[in-house]
């Protein structure tokens, strides 16, 4: 059965009847992009040392070499849980500015560093608890709102030299009509009116409306961002005229299945729903994949402390879009789905080069993690394509080649033989099996970039230790520490000339605006999922009179989103002048309690020992208690953290564990 397209780039060209044509607009701009998602998802990352942290940059951002990304967008940290961990915010609180905190300045500008083209997002997930003035509401005070947002744009310029291209408003959560016309204002006040908005990075709905009933909301939105949008867009939001983009899409796990995902919604997302860019969430699993939905990147980069990292298949079906693409090029209104299971979608800069990718995901290997995909078939098929008007005279089309799902026929991002137009008339037939990729294009700028293997893949070390004397910290947090609820930094005691000047010291005072439903305590997590019996010691310091407290813990067994209902062994002393056991974050399961000589303002050390199902601590290395009984969990993170939002440090951390 032969299929025929017509690519024309000076007319939209027929279809063969049996063909479903899409009518969009040859003025639509193309930007693909692929997200590092904030939620502290490349925690990880910077911990690698060199080369292999560069390695793994230049698989994500350097142009013609592997993802070739065309757009970062990160996290405006807001001190919240936002999936798999917090990050920090540039103001903690009201008269508190610092541009150096977190790893995504970091992360920007190395991507930056390799593609000087680069779009840069930003959006918000959580807000420093200063902001809701009580409330967890960030639309208390828009212009307060406002200000806190755009400062983090002009810091980013004046600290960084960084251009953010486009600002979010709220990440999955209600936008506020007034406060994005506040932004836009306060936005072009300072000087920044190539800076756009997207919102509201959540459904179609109801910003889409919105914005057709409310004429200066129109004006100010430039596109209209939707997550997760199964491929589809809505009928109020073609109306908008906007440039609509799937803003956060794929979420899938990095297997060929992720990838038959990535490889069917990249092309499809614009033939079903006029949508120009695709944003991945996440850029790389580098953070533990025990947290929720554990590699979930493009690809994975999990242990710092081995160097080792894998390139994942959703790399390579990326590079089938990104090498052969670029912003600002056009897609041809000739696009659409293959009669047996399939699509295709044509793209030119607008001068003479063309690119064409097909993708056979079958439904079997092509399921996201959401929304539902209903049911169709892919099977066998030769497809015939026919170029004309200008691209008549096109006499070699390079290609490149993906097989995904079949072990014996994997191959990725492969170079076969060009096609030789001069004597076809532009037409050419493809033989198409389910689970391929094929790109077509002119451009002779492709290539599968290598790097020498990496070291093998190590667990944690059963041995650990942090004393956490750093004068001056490359990065605000210290290597390997998860923060799950909480911001845990870097401190320097200046008036202590002792061991103690240098700590770890949790600064937030204050509940920060949430995402989702953070604890109530702080904690930072760190280690081997699978530890079981551990010794794990550190030294304490309350800096809260008569309320304050202070935890380490073991077998700590969830995080992220999760972390209210985290299960371990909980060894905690108050500022109060008692002790506490318990077998969850929440204190709700007690193992023993009692009095003890703790108050605030010094220093303690805590041991907390965990062998079978028994378990034991000791204050100061003298046994407070003993032998109790702990059944469950049977392994997971050291974790230590705070009784509530308040300061306290830590020094001196030191495990030794087992595994399961």
């Amino acid at each position: 059965m032969c299929e025929y397209a017509t690519l024309s780039r000076s007319m939209p060209g027929g279809l063969h009847e049996h063909y479903r044509q899409v009518h969009g607009s040859i003025y639509f701009i193309y930007i693909f992009g692929y997200i590092f998602f904030f939620q502290a998802t490349s925690r990880l990352l910077i911990n690698y040392s060199e080369p292999y942290r560069s390695e793994i940059l230049d698989y994500l951002f350097k142009p013609n070499f592997g993802a070739s990304l065309h757009i970062l967008k990160v996290e405006i940290g807001g001190d919240g849980q936002t999936t798999d961990g917090t990050e920090p915010s540039h103001m903690h609180y009201t008269l508190d500015e610092n541009y150096f905190r977190g790893y995504e300045w970091w992360l920007m500008k190395e991507a930056k560093k390799r593609n000087p083209d680069i779009i840069l997002i930003g959006l918000p997930w959580s807000f420093p608890g200063w902001l809701g003035k009580g409330f967890n509401w960030p639309y208390v005070n828009l212009e307060l709102t406002a200000y806190y947002v755009v400062s983090w744009i002009l810091g980013a310029k004046r600290y960084h030299d960084l251009d953010i291209d486009y600002i979010g408003i709220w990440n999955e959560r209600s936008f506020d009509s007034n406060y994005i016309k506040v932004l836009r204002r306060m936005l072009n006040v300072q000087g920044l009116q190539k800076v756009k908005i997207i919102a509201s990075d959540n459904l179609w709905e109801p910003i889409s409306t919105s914005m057709l009933l409310d004429s200066a909301l129109w004006k100010v939105i430039d596109v209209i961002g939707a997550h997760y949008p199964g491929t589809h867009t809505v009928r109020d939001a073609q109306l908008t005229q906007k440039k609509l983009w799937s803003s956060e899409d794929f979420s899938t796990l990095n297997s060929d299945v992720g990838a038959g995902c990535w490889g069917r919604i990249l092309n499809q997302n614009y033939i079903n729903g006029y949508m120009t860019s695709t944003i991945a969430w996440n850029l790389v699993a580098s953070y533990y994949e025990q947290l929720p939905y554990g590699r979930c990147g493009l690809m994975t980069a999990q242990e710092p402390w081995s160097g080792h990292y894998v390139v994942e298949s959703p790399i390579w079906v990326t590079a089938h879009t990104t090498q052969f693409t670029q912003p600002g090029w056009y897609y041809l209104k000739t696009v659409g789905h293959l009669e047996k299971g399939g699509s295709y979608v044509a793209l030119t800069d607008g001068f003479g080069n063309l690119t064409i990718i097909i993708e056979t995901m079958s439904h079997k290997h092509s399921t996201c993690i959401r929304p539902f995909l209903p049911y169709y078939n892919v099977s066998h098929q030769l497809a015939t394509f026919t170029l004309k008007g200008s691209f008549s005279d096109i006499p070699e089309l390079q290609v490149w080649y993906t097989k995904l799902a079949k072990p014996l026929e994997r191959t990725l991002f492969k170079q076969l033989d060009s096609l030789w137009l001069l004597d076809s008339g532009g037409r050419f037939t493809l033989d198409l099996q389910e689970d391929e990729v094929f790109t077509l294009t002119t451009l002779t700028t492709g290539r599968k970039g290598s790097h020498p293997l990496p070291p093998k893949s190590q667990s944690f070390p059963l041995s650990y230790k942090d004393d956490f004397n750093v004068d001056y910290p490359f990065f605000s947090e210290p290597p390997n520490f998860a923060d799950q609820t909480g911001v845990f930094e870097y401190y320097t005691n200046i008036e202590d000339k002792g061991e103690h000047r240098y700590t770890l010291r949790q600064v937030l005072n204050q509940r920060p605006i949430t995402w989702t439903a953070d604890a109530a305590n702080t904690i930072s997590i760190i280690g081997d999922y699978h530890w079981s019996n551990l010794t794990i010691q550190c030294d304490v310091y309350i800096e809260t009179l008569n309320r304050g407290g202070v935890f380490i813990a073991g077998r700590v067994n969830k995080g992220g989103i999760l972390i209210r209902s985290a299960r371990g062994v909980f060894f905690w002393i108050f500022s109060n002048g008692s002790f506490r056991v318990t077998g969850d974050l929440a204190g709700w399961m007690t193992y023993t309690t009692g009095s003890v000589e703790v108050t605030a303002k010094v220093w303690y050390t805590l041991t907390l020992i965990i062998k079978g199902s028994l378990s034991s601590g000791m204050l100061n290395g003298k046994p407070l208690w003993t032998n109790i009984h702990v059944n469950y969990p049977k392994n997971g993170w050291a974790a230590i953290g705070t009784h509530s939002f308040e300061f306290a440090q830590f020094d001196n951390f030191h495990v030794e564990a087992t595994r399961s």
